[in-house]
C-alpha cells in the first residue's frame, strides 16, 4: 500500500463518525478538489504534500479542543517518519495548521494556498449550504434569529460570502463565483419564504 492510500485509510477511520460536516465525504472532496485544481492551472507543485495536506486538514482540528501539536503528532505517527522527507512532512504540518479561515493570514507556499481553496470551495455552493446547517445543528445553533446573531444564518454572511474574494488561484475563483452565486440564490429564496425579503437585501449589501 502507498503512502497516499494508508493515510487515505488512516483519515477515513478516524474522521468516520464525525457528524459536524468535517468527515471524511468532505475530506475526500477536498482532495478531489485541489488534484482539480492543479489540473485546471498546470502548476508545478509537490503533489504527494497537496494530497496529504488535502487529507489531513482537518484531523484533530483546534474547532474540536485539538492544540497544533496534537495534530503534528497524528500526522507525523500516520505518514511515518521514514516515508517522506523531513521538508515534506513539515509542510503537510504547516498546511493543516494554517488553511482555516480563522487563521486569517497570507499563506507561504503554492501547496498550501491550493489546499486552502480546495477546502473553501467545499464550504459553497450546495454542499456548503448542506454543511452549514449540519454544522449549525452540530453546534445546536438557530437555524435563523432574527434577534440575534448565532445562527447558522449569519454565519453565510460573517464567512462563506467573504471566501469568492479570498481564493488564491485562478480556477478556485472561477469555481467559487459559481457556488456563490447558488448560495445567493439560496438565501434570496430563504428570506422570501420568511417574509424578511427587505433583510436579505441590506444583509447582502454589507
Amino acid at each position: 500500500m502507498d503512502i497516499i492510500e494508508k493515510c487515505k485509510l488512516f483519515v477515513k477511520n478516524r474522521l468516520g463518525d464525525e457528524k459536524s460536516g468535517h468527515d471524511w465525504h468532505h475530506t475526500l472532496r477536498v482532495f478531489e478538489n485541489a488534484l482539480s485544481i492543479v489540473k485546471k492551472e498546470s502548476f508545478t507543485v509537490d503533489l504527494t504534500v497537496v494530497k496529504l495536506g488535502a487529507l489531513f486538514h482537518d484531523v484533530a482540528d483546534h474547532k474540536f479542543g485539538y492544540r497544533d501539536g496534537d495534530r503534528e503528532n497524528i500526522i507525523k505517527n500516520a505518514i511515518g517518519i521514514d516515508s517522506l522527507s523531513d521538508e515534506q512532512i513539515n509542510h503537510i504540518v504547516y498546511i493543516a495548521n494554517n488553511i482555516s479561515f480563522s487563521k486569517g493570514k497570507p499563506l507561504e507556499t503554492l501547496e498550501s494556498k491550493i489546499v486552502q481553496d480546495a477546502d473553501r470551495l467545499d464550504a459553497l455552493g450546495a454542499i456548503g449550504i448542506a454543511r452549514a446547517f449540519t454544522y449549525g445543528g452540530f453546534l445546536k445553533r438557530d437555524i435563523y434569529n432574527i434577534e440575534g446573531d448565532n445562527d447558522t444564518i449569519s454565519h453565510f454572511y460573517e464567512k462563506l460570502l467573504k471566501l469568492k474574494d479570498l481564493m488564491n488561484t485562478e480556477a478556485g475563483k472561477k469555481e467559487a463565483l459559481e457556488r456563490e452565486q447558488f448560495m445567493v440564490a439560496f438565501l434570496k429564496q430563504f428570506f422570501k419564504e420568511v417574509n424578511e425579503g427587505e433583510k436579505y437585501e441590506k444583509s447582502h449589501r454589507k
